[in-house]
């Protein structure tokens, strides 16, 4: 349990623990395990590491990296040094990661072996990097991480922390092409835990395990991290989401609380034998990030039998938003459909057009208020300006309450694409795909998909006499891009739908591939 009286920052959750559970495991990672007690020790060699780096508070640092137990030692120190860690998504391109680096500023960055080579190649054009650390050793030139963190004073610095400091910098894609910079704060992160310790959902017992799964370049991946640490768990932590390496970690651990977005658990719903592992252990499967499918909400319910809440948020909520607790997943409630109500000490309301509040059932974008929602966009105060008002944040997305105040999402005001949980605007692929020299006019969208909720579609008009077939397309997108964003198919027309001012009309592109769903998201 959270012991929130004794937390005034995140950097508490690591001291707090180390003098209650010191000598308990706080991480495994590939058969390292860390206690309580050395993961605060490291953070403060960290932290101090940071410092005598000439990394004066609110300074950015980055990580770039695959899941490690590492990442939580960093994030763990940076938080003591009040300096702000930015995670770099390591599924991008490498433009796509410089201009993340640029933008925020980074001055330290730590980086994972996969990525040596890539960083080597972008450092000239990043003149904010200042020192880069080898994660995992093995480097020429820059110096190892355990070396390098062993090097430092052991000693807490206890610096002053404020709830507006910033903790992390996380980049969500943008509808201009370029993405921003979410500036998350001790303040919003004291919310989610005590979201967590009063909401029915993260009010867990000491000494379990939980799984971190999710890649920690996503808010989700970070809050599972984090609530464990705080509630003095055992997070075992995976390096890729890998479904048959998940079910042997639930079984050898014995793993009491989970995380998954719903592409993971469909995969994991079709793993030959799934039916025959022991899950008994498995009590609190919490899942979010994309819509799920009924049939494998239920299918995974059977399969697992634990209880399941649902998590509606995004990054600029710190992951918060709405909760589908376990007993709504009661088939005979009527629920299913819906991602619950608002998070305890959360408002929700739906908007209409001109801004006036919609009746129960009446369809409008979905606001949201909460210490959760984040401070602004880094160096964007036009898009802060745009999507906070009052303090309410304008999600995007449209949907409606019932009446019993349940969030329904319907439709997705921004164009966004979900795909396996992954953020795909269309405006970042149609800036690729314009580069080609036969594309005369591109839009994207987001199509029906079994597998991923929804698959990205490029629908091209060609030049006048030029020719492109639809692998030659898929193909030119490759490395300009990172991989999700990749169209999986392309349609040829001869003219794309425009109202009279020139706008695209993306709903009518849409709905023939959407007809007789209920919803215009998967």
């Amino acid at each position: 349990m959270i012991a929130l009286d004794q937390l005034h920052c995140v950097a508490d959750i690591s001291r707090y623990q180390a003098k209650i559970n010191g000598n308990r495991i706080a991480q495994i990672f590939e058969g390292r395990e860390t206690t309580y007690k050395d993961l605060d020790r490291m953070a403060n060699q960290v932290a101090n590491g940071l410092i005598s780096a000439q990394c004066p508070p609110s300074t950015r640092i980055g990580y770039l990296g695959k899941n490690s137990d590492y990442y939580f030692e960093v994030m763990s120190g940076a938080v003591k040094a009040n300096v702000v860690i930015a995670a770099v998504n390591w599924r991008l391109a490498p433009p796509e990661m410089e201009y993340i680096l640029n933008n925020a500023a980074v001055e330290v960055l730590f980086v994972g072996a996969e990525f040596y080579q890539i960083v080597q190649e972008l450092a000239t054009d990043i003149p904010s990097i200042r020192q880069i650390i080898a994660i995992d050793g093995n480097h020429d030139v820059w110096p190892d991480y355990g070396v390098w963190r062993n090097s430092q004073d052991d000693t807490d610095p206890l610096l002053p922390i404020l709830p507006d400091d910033d903790v992390l910098q996380m980049y969500t894609s943008g509808t201009t092409g370029h993405p921003k910079g979410v500036q998350l704060t001790n303040g919003n992160y004291l919310d989610i835990l005590d979201q967590a310790a009063n909401g029915g959902w993260g009010d867990w017992l000491e000494g379990e395990a939980s799984i971190v799964a999710m890649p920690i370049f996503h808010v989700a991946g970070v809050n599972v991290g984090l609530v464990g640490l705080a509630q003095g768990l055992t997070n075992v932590i995976l390096k890729d989401v890998d479904p048959v390496v998940i079910l042997d970690l639930l079984e050898q651990y014995r793993i009491k609380y989970a995380f998954f977005v719903p592409a993971v658990i469909l995969f994991l719903n079709s793993i030959p034998g799934v039916r025959d592992r022991d899950f008994s252990n498995l009590d609190f499967l919490l899942y979010g990030a994309s819509p799920i499918s009924e049939d494998v909400l239920l299918t995974a319910r059977d399969i697992f039998k634990c209880n399941f809440c649902q998590v509606y948020g995004l990054t600029e909520t710190c992951g918060a938003g709405t909760l589908l607790l376990p007993e709504d997943h009661d088939p005979a409630r009527g629920k299913l459909r819906s991602c619950g109500k608002a998070a305890p000490s959360a408002e929700l309301c739906i908007l209409g057009n001109n801004g006036q509040t919609m009746a129960a059932n009446q369809v409008g974008e979905i606001a949201y208020k909460s210490k959760s929602v984040m401070k602004g966009y880094w160096k964007n105060d036009e898009a802060t300006a745009k999507s906070i008002k009052n303090g309410w944040f304008y999600t995007g997305d449209a949907g409606y309450l019932d009446e019993d105040g349940y969030l329904y999402i319907h439709d997705r005001i921004k164009d966004m694409i979900v795909s396996g949980g992954e953020n795909v605007y269309p405006a970042e692929v149609e800036n690729a795909l314009f580069g080609h020299e036969a594309v005369g006019d591109v839009a994207v969208i987001g199509v029906p998909d079994e597998k991923w909720g929804e698959a990205v579609k490029a629908v091209v008009v060609l030049k006048p006499g030029a020719n492109a077939t639809e692998e030659e397309i898929i193909a030119y997108s490759r490395g300009k891009i990172a991989g999700y964003k990749i169209p999986k198919s392309v349609d040829f027309t001869d003219v794309l739908p425009r109202n009279p001012s020139g706008k695209l009309l993306k709903r009518e592109l849409r709905k023939p591939y959407w007809e007789g769903k209920e919803r215009q998201i998967n």
